[in-house]
């Protein structure tokens, strides 16, 4: 499957937390910044990517908790920021349980980015 049928797949059957991020993100509603979803940047389809800040916002499920997960996730931020992205993550449940406290780190990174 290609990266961009993947990540049309992706959109589709969004998690709940990637859906309630989202609604938070969409639509410039972060500060003014303009946020897409499951794009595809080199080998992955990243969750969420403000393209101006160069920033990717993963979500992590219980997929990511196991140790081999934990590797792929470090070679896979690697290879995003090698690509000249800054890559931050948060876990599926902060996002259930404060997405406003994960939406203003966000902006924190964001504003940080553009000094």
């Amino acid at each position: 499957m290609s990266r961009t049928i993947l990540a049309r797949h992706l959109r589709r059957e969004q998690t709940h937390p990637e859906a309630i991020l989202w609604q938070l993100v969409r639509g410039r509603r972060l500060s003014g910044f303009k946020f897409r979803r499951q794009v595809p940047i080199d080998r992955y389809v990243a969750d969420f990517v403000c393209m101006e800040a160069r920033l990717i916002v993963e979500l992590d499920g219980g997929a990511h908790d196991d140790e081999e997960a934990q590797i792929r996730d470090l070679e896979r931020t690697a290879i995003l920021v090698s690509c000249g992205y800054l890559l931050i993550r948060f876990p599926n449940g902060a996002v259930l349980n404060d997405p406003g406290g994960v939406g203003d780190m966000i902006v924190a990174t964001l504003r940080t980015e553009r000094s």
